[in-house]
């Protein structure tokens, strides 16, 4: 009992570094109506700018966040401002083909000035004991700082004027333009905050997993996966659905192997497509 406990717990700490990135992907689509498939090379970027930071300037990851974020939030406004921009109200075919070119642009570029080496950020480890549990202290900080970035997020969008902005632009650009809302300036603070959000949560996988250019790709099917269990364009079920996608991912690690967890992984969201397309929490369309 105490092992599956432990488990379950394990997969919550790192359902909560999903929910980052998902939270994310799942904001470009609701204020923009994009889907990102260059999301996972963002979060690609921000392991590799928290890993030279390590490497050459001996920043831990934690701090290393002061740099990432606001870089990451800039190079997303400047990806919004000179690329997505052109394909928001275009055919969603013309988006998945302009950020999945962005996609291997981004991994190409990687490849080409990292190499393809594996490298890894040996910032922290062992584990806390609580009880009989042992948890992860390096799962325990990346998850206590996903959850505070999550939720920094979430006030913005509920509590702040530009936050109001982006949700009105949500829910129907046209009114909110009617309403005197800047909306080209709200998706590209949206899909800046994004990408900012993306970055965070690769400066948190750096300490978890290996860091190589294609690293964005394995990370990009599970925000979808997530995304579509919590619902495309729902922040809350973006949260919710990465809690449960680490549950799933940890406890079928545990039960079988780490290739049967991936397949479970995907499984579940076929599974998700077929039952309930909209998601818990999404609203499906007429």
């Amino acid at each position: 009992m105490v092992t599956y406990l432990q488990v379950i717990i394990s997969g919550l700490l790192l359902g909560g570094v999903y929910a980052l990135l998902a939270g994310g992907l799942t904001l470009i689509f609701g204020v923009m109506r994009v889907i990102n498939l260059a999301h996972g090379e963002f979060l690609m970027l921000g392991a590799y700018a928290s890993y030279y930071l390590f490497m050459r300037l001996g920043l831990n990851p934690i701090v290393s966040l002061l740099l990432t974020l606001p870089l990451m939030f800039l190079i997303g406004w400047v990806a919004q401002r000179f690329l997505v921009t052109r394909v928001v109200r275009a055919p969603l075919l013309t988006s998945l083909l302009l950020t999945y070119g962005v996609s291997l642009a981004l991994t190409g570029g990687a490849q080409a000035l990292f190499t393809n080496d594996f490298r890894s950020v040996p910032f922290m480890s062992g584990a806390v004991n609580v009880g009989e549990l042992a948890l992860s202290i390096p799962r325990l900080v990346a998850c206590g700082i996903a959850l505070v970035l999550t939720a920094a997020a979430q006030y913005f969008l509920v509590r702040t004027r530009w936050g109001k902005a982006l949700r009105a632009t949500s829910q129907s650009a046209d009114v909110a333009l009617a309403c005197g809302i800047d909306i080209d300036r709200a998706r590209m603070l949206a899909f800046a905050i994004a990408v900012a959000l993306a970055g965070a949560a690769g400066t948190l996988t750096s300490f978890l997993y290996t860091v190589y250019p294609e690293m964005g790709r394995t990370f990009m099917l599970k925000a979808f996966a997530v995304i579509v269990l919590g619902g495309m364009g729902s922040f809350p079920g973006a949260f919710l659905g990465a809690l449960a996608l680490g549950v799933i991912e940890s406890t079928a690690g545990y039960l079988t192997t780490t290739q049967v967890a991936e397949a479970v992984i995907y499984v579940t969201l076929l599974g998700m497509l077929l039952l309930r397309p909209q998601g818990f929490f999404g609203v499906k369309e007429a």
